[in-house]
This record gives structure tokens, C-alpha cells and sequence, in this order.
């Protein structure tokens, strides 16, 4: 019959197990081996003294000649039992359960008034999954034992395997009359029932354990847990009812009863329950933490209850103020909700507390980052070197920091510094290499700039930051067009709404004099948002140009004025209407 897995490993823990070594290949015990039992020695003393060498054998260890021995006390005196209940052992420490069983089945056959072999061939038929014999086993243990419990244990168990679930739940009953009640007992009995779909029975029994332990408030929990998860919200609502009222300081009630009414739908009342768990000293952090990630997707913590879910974590700041996570948590939902300035505050905070979380470090870079706050980015980048020296990502960050304040000097030194402590990682040594690059392009190292770019490439062929950036300067120095097309274009298929990409594609054809083709695509540019970009308004200036539509062209050159710092000839474009290259 198939059973339930629950049902089948319920009592997995109490079913008794052989203490041996593992899975071993049966190897045949070949009377040959035996060299101390002379031929022809057939007295009766002579057969013991085998049998005791044999049992001296395998006590040393040496099952094979063992067994052989043993198997030559049987062929002398077939109705030795103690020698048949040796082999059985020697079987069962060879993983070989078929043999292991006919052994001990001819010892219990030989000797039915030795428990001890009984014992042995229950065991055995248990590993070998016959739970019918083991079953006929402990029945007659527990007639001659009574007071065993471990037979009853054994019993249930093999019940339980066979489907036999009423007659387990019998052995536990009588067990309980023995033992008494017991946490234990009542969790194996509550699964058994559950299986039966006997829910009453398995509240009743949980209700023992309140009767015997009154002022144990998670016995409590553990019947409205069960009410819950068996659709009974009622009788749910009323013990735990009971518990807010006789254990106001229980630290998880508030925690259940929020569960209770999300499940029920309210969730204006599992918020208010949720306050005030969270306002509990007695519940730990963590435990807090679980349970809002648990209940809420980060998704419904900013899309449904996003103030809810910032008051909650003021609330932890409020319970645990001498505790980094309750920062860090309230920091990480102002950082999603792009409260960057607020969440730079409270990480330095968690840093105050314990500066030893790596996250936090990088959550603080790159919130910084967000608020283009460099001098404090480089600044905080080296604390975080200095206390995780071999970890790329503190020189990575210190890097950009430096190459946005233009201290490109320092930003190859810090780039060159973290890639060499990159280890199996081609996406993270793609970055320091590209940022190499553009470092040397700033210093006009372009022979290093370019090599760096080549081995950016090499590690990630997709890096369309690194296609464009590489195909733009190789144009604006008219160096290998084809090359700066092939890159150019690839870089677009990659990031096709991003306007550098565009433009950069169209100015790599305008250096191919192909202008109809470069006024599309930087018109493109213009249409992905690069109308606020001067180089981009330049270009399409340039462009129109070529094509003999110079009064565009002009005004394209203006609005690039307008917006910013474009060519070093553009104002003179300007000034006298005329292309200048």
C-alpha cells in the first residue's frame, strides 16, 4: 500500500537502526579460509572451540574467515542456533539483508525462547523493509515485555509503514499510559490523526498538554496554529483570544494574530497586530525582520503598504536602537524609496554600530554614487579598502570616484590595484579594464586606453559601454572606420534606446561620408533624449551641414551652445555659419 510521505516518516526517528558501516560488498564466506578447525574434528568440544575462535575473528575484525568458520560450526552441528545468529550479524554488516534475514529466521526457528534473536531478526526484517515480519516480532515482544516502551516505539512505527494507522495510534496510547503525557507523544499522535483527517482527536490532545502545563503559552499557539491550517478561524481567533489575555508579554502572539487577520483579509488589523509585535523588546530582531519578508514581497512593501512597511521600521529603530539591523532595514526601503540622502545617514549609522558588514559598505558607495557625492564617495571607499583590503569592490568604487573629481592618476592606481585581486570573475575585470580605458583616454595615453578597451572586450564582447566609448574615439581620430562601424553598430543592437549609442553610430558614419545614413541614426539620438546633449545637437548640426541644409544646421549649432560645452570649434561654427572640422 502507498502511504503518505508525512504519515511514512512520522515515526522515522523512532524505527531502531543497525550501527553499521555503510553499504558493503557480500563477499562469499568460503570455508577454505578457515585454517584453525582441523579436518575431521568432530567432537563436540571441538565444534565449541571453533565457534569461539570464530566469535574471536569477528571481534578482531576479520568477518570473511569469520563467517567461514561460522558456516563451518553449522555444517558439523546444524542446529547450533548461536552460530546462525553470528552469520545473521556478519550478513547484516555486509549490507546483505536477504542472507542476514534466512540467519536469523533459522535462530529464532532453533531457539524460539531467545529474545535476543528475536530482537536481532525484528531489527533486520526493519532494514530490510519487511514490516510484516517485524510487526510479528514486536507483537510478541510486547506480550512478553510489557514495560518495554522501545517494542512499542518499534510497533507503532511498523504499523505506520504498513498503513496500519488506528493500531499505531493504539501503541502511543499505551505508551502515554506509561510514560504520561509528553510533547513528543502528542506531535506524533496530532500527524497520525491529521492523516485520518481527525482533527478533533488531534486538538484534544494538544489540549492535554494545556491542561497539564497551564502557564506554557506556546501550547497555546501550537492548537490555534492547528485550528488555522485546518480552516477553522474561529476556534483560531478564540485560543489565541486567550493567550493575548493570559500572556499580554507572550513576545509572538501579536505576530500570530497579524497572521490571523491577513488570512482573513483584514490587513488594516494584521497591520495594527504587526505594530505592536514590532514594539515588543521580548521578540528578537531577526524573527521581526523574517516576518515581514515573510508576510509582504518586497514588491507589496512599496507598491501596497509602503508607509506601513517605513513606520514598521521606525518602530525597530525605536525597539532595538542599539541594533545595526534595524538601520540597515529602514535604510534598505529608503534606498528603494530613492530617499538616498536619508539612507546614506542611517548607513553610516549601522557603520557606527559595526563596521564589519561588507553589504553595508557597499550599500553606502552606491548610494553616494546616486548622490554624485564624490569627495565623500572617495572618502569612504578607502575606510572600506582599509578594513577590506582583498575585496575588489572598495578600489572599484574609490576609482570612479577619483576619475569623476578627474584625478586620473589615482583612478588608474586604484583600478589597477582591485583587478588584480579579481578572481574568477571576467564581468567584475571587465569593469576595472574599461574604466582603465577611460582613464588613459582622459590622460590622451590612447595606445593604453585602447589596449585596456581590446581586453575589455576579450573578457565581455557584449560591453556596449566599451563598443561605443572605443568606436567614438577611434572616429574622432578617423582610425579604422570599419572597425569603429562594426563596433559602433553592435553597440546599438545591444542598448538600442540609448542615445550616445545612436549618435555614435551616426558620427562613425558621417566619418564614412555616408550622411543620409548618419542623419537618421543621430536623429534617432535626438528622439531618445539627446536633445538636452550638446555633442549630440553638434553633430547633427555637422550632419545637416553636409547635406547642404545650413540653416539647420545653424540653429542645431546654437541650441548646442545652449546646452553646454560642445566641440572646440563649435562657437566659431557659430559665429560665421561655416562647418569647421
Amino acid at each position: 500500500m502507498r502511504k503518505s510521505a508525512i504519515v511514512i516518516t512520522v515515526l522515522a526517528g523512532l524505527v531502531f537502526q543497525f550501527g553499521c558501516k555503510g553499504p558493503q560488498e557480500a563477499i562469499p564466506f568460503d570455508p577454505a579460509a578457515v585454517s584453525a578447525y582441523k579436518p575431521g574434528e568432530n567432537s563436540a568440544r571441538g565444534i565449541t572451540a571453533l565457534f569461539i575462535d570464530a566469535k574471536k575473528e569477528a571481534l578482531l575484525g576479520n568477518h570473511i574467515k569469520a563467517g567461514a568458520m561460522f558456516l563451518s560450526v553449522i555444517d558439523k552441528d546444524p542446529r547450533r542456533d548461536a552460530a546462525y545468529h553470528e552469520l545473521a550479524q556478519l550478513y547484516v554488516l555486509q549490507n546483505n539483508l536477504t542472507d542476514a534475514q534466512k540467519m536469523a529466521e533459522k535462530a529464532v526457528a532453533l531457539d524460539p525462547s531467545n529474545y535476543w534473536y528475536k530482537i536481532t531478526l525484528a531489527e533486520i526484517c526493519q532494514r530490510n523493509q519487511d514490516y510484516t515480519g517485524a510487526i510479528r516480532i514486536y507483537e510478541e515482544l510486547v506480550r512478553l515485555f510489557p514495560g518495554n516502551m522501545e517494542y512499542h516505539f518499534q510497533l507503532a512505527a511498523c504499523y505506520v509503514y504498513v498503513g496500519k494507522i488506528n493500531d499505531a495510534l493504539g501503541e502511543l496510547d499505551r505508551i502515554e499510559e506509561k510514560l504520561g503525557i509528553s510533547e513528543e507523544l502528542i506531535r506524533q499522535k496530532e500527524k497520525l490523526y491529521l492523516y485520518l483527517n481527525r482533527v478533533d482527536e488531534a486538538a484534544a490532545g494538544i489540549r492535554k498538554l494545556i491542561s497539564a502545563y497551564p502557564e506554557e503559552s506556546r501550547y497555546y499557539g501550537w492548537l490555534a496554529e492547528l485550528y488555522m491550517s485546518n480552516n477553522m478561524p474561529e476556534k483560531a481567533i478564540e485560543v489565541y483570544q486567550i493567550i493575548a489575555d493570559r500572556f499580554p508579554d507572550d513576545p509572538y502572539i501579536h505576530i500570530s494574530l497579524s497572521d490571523y487577520y491577513r488570512k482573513q483579509g483584514d490587513d488594516q488589523k494584521a497591520l495594527e497586530e504587526l505594530r505592536l509585535g514590532f514594539a515588543n523588546p521580548r521578540l528578537d530582531i531577526d524573527t521581526k525582520i523574517q516576518v515581514m519578508l515573510t508576510y509582504y514581497s518586497v514588491d507589496e512593501l512599496f507598491d501596497k503598504i509602503r508607509p506601513q512597511a517605513m513606520e514598521l521600521a521606525q518602530i525597530l529603530i525605536q525597539t532595538h536602537p542599539d541594533n545595526p539591523k534595524a538601520y540597515s532595514m529602514y535604510a534598505d526601503l529608503l534606498v528603494r524609496d530613492s530617499r538616498f540622502s536619508e539612507a546614506r545617514d542611517l548607513f553610516h549609522k549601522v557603520i557606527s554600530l559595526d563596521s564589519s558588514k561588507f553589504l553595508v559598505w557597499e550599500s553606502l558607495l552606491r548610494v553616494e554614487a546616486e548622490l554624485e557625492d564624490y569627495q565623500a564617495m572617495k572618502h569612504d571607499s578607502r575606510r572600506m579598502i582599509d578594513l577590506f583590503p582583498l575585496q575588489p569592490i572598495g578600489y572599484l568604487f574609490n576609482g570612479v570616484a577619483q576619475m569623476q573629481l578627474r584625478e586620473y592618476e589615482g583612478a588608474i592606481e586604484a583600478f589597477k590595484a582591485g583587478s588584480g585581486l579579481v578572481v574568477a570573475n571576467n564581468l567584475l575585470l571587465s569593469q576595472f579594464t574599461a574604466y582603465l580605458g577611460d582613464a588613459f583616454h582622459q590622460l590622451g595615453d590612447v595606445s593604453s586606453s585602447f589596449e585596456y578597451y581590446e581586453k575589455t572586450l576579450l573578457l565581455d564582447p557584449t560591453n556596449s559601454y566599451v563598443l561605443n566609448n572605443y568606436a567614438y574615439y577611434l572616429a574622432l581620430r578617423k582610425e579604422k572606420p570599419e572597425k569603429a562601424e562594426s563596433m559602433a553598430q553592435k553597440a546599438v543592437q545591444l542598448d538600442p534606446g540609448n542615445s550616445s549609442n545612436l549618435d555614435t553610430y551616426g558620427w562613425v558614419l558621417y566619418i564614412l561620408n555616408r550622411f543620409e545614413e548618419a542623419e537618421s541614426w543621430i536623429r534617432k539620438a535626438l528622439d531618445r533624449g539627446g536633445t538636452d546633449n550638446p555633442v549630440i545637437l553638434e553633430h547633427y548640426g555637422d550632419v545637416l551641414y553636409r547635406l547642404g541644409r545650413t540653416e539647420e544646421a545653424l540653429k542645431y549649432w546654437k541650441n548646442a551652445v545652449g546646452q553646454g560645452k560642445g566641440s572646440d570649434k563649435l562657437e566659431q561654427k557659430v559665429k560665421d555659419g561655416i562647418l569647421y572640422e
